[in-house]
Formats: C-alpha cells, sequence, structure tokens
C-alpha cells in the first residue's frame, strides 16, 4: 500500500481492487506467446518511474494495443478495456490479469474508481485517450487520463504504439505474423493534484494539454523508429447491392 487516502473524493476505501496476481506473475507466457507471432521493441523505457503511481496514456490503432500496454510496459498495468471484452472465459481472464471492464457509452463511475484505487495503491494504470481504435494521430481525446492525474497526482507517461495493424487492415486485425511492433516511452507529464471539486473546466484544460503531449510524441516516435502509424480505419462494408 501507498499510504495514499482512499477515503478522500473519490472514495475507494470500501472498493475492492483490481487482481494483480496474475499481472504480476503471468507475463512471462503472455510475452512468449505474442513473440511467437511479431516481435515487440520497447524504446526509452527510463522514462517510466520504477516506483510509485504511473499513468500510461497511449496512443490506438490495433486490437492488441491493450495487451501489449499490460504484458510487455516496463512495469505492468491496469488497462482500462472496454466492457464488451469481458464476456466467457476471456472476460475472467482480463480481470484476473488485473483489467479493469469499462463502458464507453457513459461515465463509468466504478471503472474510474477502480483506476484511482489502483494509482492511490501506487500502481500503474494504462488507458487509451482516444477511447477507441483508429488513426493513432491522437487528434481528439476524452478526459479520462487527466481527471485520473488530477485527482491522483501520478505522472503521465505517454507511449506512442506503432506497427500493430498493418495499412488498410481492420480494427480487429493482428499484426502481419514475422513483424515488429514499436512502443516508444516519452517524458513524464506531471500534473499537481487538485482536491474536490474539480471542475469541467480545469479537467477539459489538462485533457487538452495531455492529448497535445501524447500527440507530439507520435511524430517524435514516427521519425525515432522509422515507422509510420497505418491509417484511418477502412470503411464499414456497406449492404450488398439488389441484383438487377
Amino acid at each position: 500500500m501507498s499510504g495514499a487516502d482512499h477515503t478522500a473524493a473519490p472514495r475507494t476505501d470500501r472498493l475492492r481492487p483490481a487482481p494483480r496476481w496474475y499481472l504480476r506473475t503471468n507475463r512471462w507466457w503472455a510475452r512468449f506467446l505474442m513473440r511467437r507471432r511479431f516481435a515487440v521493441v520497447l524504446h526509452d523505457v527510463a522514462h517510466v518511474p520504477a516506483t510509485g503511481p504511473v499513468i500510461y496514456a497511449a496512443n490506438h490503432i490495433g486490437v492488441v494495443d491493450g495487451p501489449l500496454l499490460a504484458i510487455f510496459s516496463p512495469r505492468p498495468a491496469h488497462a482500462l478495456t472496454k466492457r464488451e471484452m469481458f464476456r466467457g472465459p476471456l472476460g475472467a481472464f482480463l480481470w484476473l490479469s488485473g483489467q479493469i471492464p469499462l463502458d464507453r457509452e457513459r461515465v463509468d463511475v466504478r471503472a474510474v474508481r477502480l483506476a484511482v484505487r489502483a494509482l492511490r495503491d501506487g500502481q500503474v494504470v494504462g488507458i487509451f485517450p482516444e477511447g477507441t481504435r483508429g488513426d493513432g494521430l491522437v487528434s481528439h481525446a476524452h478526459y479520462g487520463a487527466a481527471y485520473l492525474a488530477l485527482v491522483t497526482g501520478a505522472p503521465v507517461v505517454p507511449v506512442a504504439i506503432l506497427g500493430s495493424r498493418e495499412p488498410g487492415a481492420s480494427g480487429g486485425s493482428l499484426p502481419a505474423s514475422g513483424g515488429t511492433v514499436h512502443m516508444v516511452y516519452g517524458e513524464t507529464l506531471q500534473f499537481a493534484p487538485q482536491p474536490w471539486p474539480r471542475t469541467r473546466v480545469d479537467v477539459a484544460a489538462a485533457g487538452e494539454r495531455l492529448r497535445a503531449h501524447l500527440a507530439a510524441h507520435v511524430v517524435h516516435a514516427q521519425r525515432l523508429t522509422g515507422v509510420a502509424l497505418p491509417g484511418p480505419l477502412p470503411a464499414p462494408a456497406g449492404p450488398a447491392a439488389p441484383p438487377s
């Protein structure tokens, strides 16, 4: 435990934390399985603080981005993951692996509190400010990561993920067999913790600052690795034309 005040707003002392045992002990075999299909290269991991709470804020281009963030990062992360993934055996595995189900259609109070609880305990939380898979340019962003930073004072580490989706491939596709995924960690962004109440104006201002920082880092990562983003997701196929 970090000694943080779990009774401060939002209150987290009565909340069961997301599991951590799988998150700490089972990453080695998950890395082994992934690396049988594609290589994963980490860059500038020294930017990740060795102790204390940390927020990974990453761009989002492919379906494996969440597992990559949780499994390969220098410190394991409780990644906020859309709740649709928590169905059947996969859902049980994700929860036991420390991932946090997130309802993207509304303000998910439970998910927010689970993330705050993890950070107050000195853990790492991963979040995709874009909210869903896309071109990865971070031209827009939700403010969840900024809110967590304002609540907890945790430093934000931008993460640029490149190569997790091929150009023209769908959002649910895997990286090319034998390909390489790059994960580039950037300079931390620090916000002073703000006591309750935190206004929408304050959160929005922090969110825009974080978005710009992450977007600039993605540009830097492309230059560093020589790997470009895959571009926008292909448009969904429309209904078939009726026979003439």
